[in-house]
């Protein structure tokens, strides 16, 4: 395509933008409010999916050795652990450190226990993979030097099942409303486009092909897009930084930390970018194709 061609595209998806004012402020409100609820489900769904990975991953299976077992017999129960398929991680903890783990937990009345020391060597391990925990649990508690192994058995798996449920429920939510956002938009256009459908016809009749005719309504979508992505852009970017700041500098002992405004917000700006423009163009082309097939 011809330069001069491609300029007198451009020059004229502008003059119809400003022609159908009306129609371009309807088309823009709609995407702006749309990549708002967008953005915003996003912000929410990808915290909370973080809050989910933390918590998956501080699952851990608490392996206590036979209170009785010598300092070799321990050693070989770590070095089989650690060898088992599945564990990514193991951390041991001795008899004395786990009494004064409980000494904190319960009070200094347990301190008269460091004479005799009833408890066992415990190692603390994590899977390479959460969902993998009750079955590692399971392999490991019928190792020779095993007193007990303690994970939340039930809680875990309903924990697990809970946190997929969620994140399948979030990503369903996230493309029915982008296919919302799709249908809307499109519509929107439509009503543009049924509006200039007299244009349309002397185009066709004077010989445009039907490229020629749909190139300024495809860039009459962009722009839309574009003009529509521009605010929320800007208010997600706002408002989340405020928000990382508030949430980061003044609550100290949150459960979990939000997501770091750098590169999230980049990633999250050119994805509606992309949305806007691609919901645009999608909406102008299979609005114009409908009247170049009449």
């Amino acid at each position: 395509m011809k330069s001069r061609t491609v300029r007198r595209h451009i020059r004229e998806s502008f003059k119809s933008l400003s022609r159908n004012g009306w129609m371009t402020f309807a088309s823009v409100s709609a995407v702006t409010v749309t990549l708002l609820l967008i953005g915003v489900f996003i912000v929410i769904m990808m915290n909370l999916n973080q809050l989910a990975d933390n918590i998956e991953n501080d699952v851990e299976i608490k392996v206590v050795a036979e209170p009785g077992a010598s300092e070799v017999e321990v050693q070989e129960l770590l070095k089989e652990v650690k060898e088992t398929s599945g564990v990514a991680e193991v951390k041991y903890s001795s008899r004395k450190q786990e009494l004064e783990r409980m000494i904190q937990s319960f009070g200094d009345e347990l301190a008269l226990y460091k004479q005799d020391n009833p408890l066992g060597d415990a190692l603390y391990v994590k899977a390479d993979d959460p969902k993998n925990t009750a079955s590692i649990a399971n392999e490991i508690a019928t190792y020779t030097y095993t007193f007990d192994v303690e994970y939340g058995e039930g809680k875990v798996e309903k924990l697990f099942n809970v946190l997929k449920i969620g994140r399948n429920v979030g990503l369903g939510l996230i493309l029915a409303l982008l296919f919302t956002a799709m249908f809307l938009i499109s519509n929107t256009i439509r009503l543009t486009i049924v509006a200039r459908r007299t244009e349309i016809d002397i185009m066709k009749l004077v010989g445009a092909t039907d490229s020629f005719v749909r190139i300024p309504f495809m860039l009459e979508g962009v722009w839309l897009g574009i003009f529509g992505a521009v605010l929320p852009m800007t208010l997600m970017t706002i408002f989340y930084s405020k928000l990382y700041d508030f949430w980061e500098g003044r609550l100290q002992n949150q459960l979990f930390h939000l997501l770091d405004p750098n590169p999230f917000l980049l990633q999250l700006n050119f994805l509606l970018l992309f949305v806007a423009v691609f919901i645009g163009v999608w909406g102008s082309f299979m609005s114009v194709r409908k009247f170049l097939k009449s």
